[in-house]
């Protein structure tokens, strides 16, 4: 049986990939009204694994598509002296994903003290 957010991550990859194709296109319109979808189904995948060690996880990946949504559309309007903000989104993305393996690791360590 199929893990119920399995269906919103197949949606979800097909968005991101999406949006990042009309960035390297080019195509400005379609790119701009694709991250309100990808960041849309991001957010909801984080909301619904908030109470699970996935949450970390999820909330990595929506910041980082955050972050490279903000860089593109930097790109795309001209406003490359404000790119270098998206670190921001890639270090909180970094920070939760370490978050969720430091969590991991003390978990097994609890496990493998106990047995």
């Amino acid at each position: 049986m199929m893990h119920p957010l399995r269906k919103y991550e197949n949606i979800h990859i097909p968005l991101w990939l999406l949006k990042d194709t009309c960035w390297m296109m080019e195509w400005k319109t379609l790119g701009v009204i694709m991250i309100i979808p990808t960041i849309f189904v991001a957010a909801l995948l984080a909301w619904r694994t908030r109470d699970d060690d996935e949450f970390f996880v999820n909330l990595a990946i929506l910041a980082w598509i955050s972050a490279n949504a903000f860089w593109m559309c930097c790109e795309f309007f001209d406003y490359l002296q404000y790119k270098d903000f998206a670190a921001i989104g890639f270090v909180a993305g970094a920070f939760s994903i370490s978050v969720y393996y430091i969590r991991r690791l003390k978990n097994k360590n609890v496990v493998d003290a106990v047995s």
